[in-house]
C-alpha cells in the first residue's frame, strides 16, 4: 500500500512536470506570435515609409511640373510682348516713311508754287 502511495505521487509529480513543459511550451508559442505581430508592425511600418517617400516624390514632380508650366507661360508672355514692341516699331517706322513722303510731297508743291 505504501508503495502505491508512493507511485502515486511519482505519476502526480510527473503529471505536473508534463503540465508545466506545456505551459512553457505555450509560453513559447506565445513569445513566437508576438515576435511575428512585431514583424509585422514592422513590415507595416516600413510600408507607410514608402507610401510616404513615394507621395513626396510625387509632390516635388508635381511641384516641378508645375514651376517648368510657369516658366512656359512666362516665356509665351515674353515672346507675345516682344511682337508687340516689334509691331510698334514696324508701324512707327511706316508713321515715319508716311511723314517723309508727306514732307516730299509738301516739296513738290511749294516747288511747283515757286515757279
Amino acid at each position: 500500500m505504501p508503495h502505491g502511495t508512493e507511485r502515486e505521487r511519482e505519476r502526480e509529480r510527473e503529471r505536473e512536470r508534463e503540465r508545466e513543459r506545456e505551459r512553457e511550451r505555450e509560453r513559447e508559442r506565445e513569445r513566437e506570435r508576438e515576435r511575428e505581430r512585431e514583424r509585422e508592425r514592422e513590415r507595416e511600418r516600413e510600408r507607410e515609409r514608402e507610401r510616404g517617400e513615394r507621395e513626396r516624390e510625387r509632390e516635388r514632380e508635381r511641384e516641378i511640373d508645375k514651376e517648368i508650366e510657369i516658366e512656359r507661360e512666362r516665356e509665351k508672355e515674353r515672346e507675345r510682348r516682344e511682337r508687340e514692341r516689334e509691331r510698334e516699331r514696324e508701324r512707327e517706322r511706316e508713321r515715319e516713311r508716311e511723314r517723309e513722303r508727306e514732307r516730299e510731297r509738301e516739296r513738290e508743291r511749294s516747288i511747283k508754287r515757286s515757279r
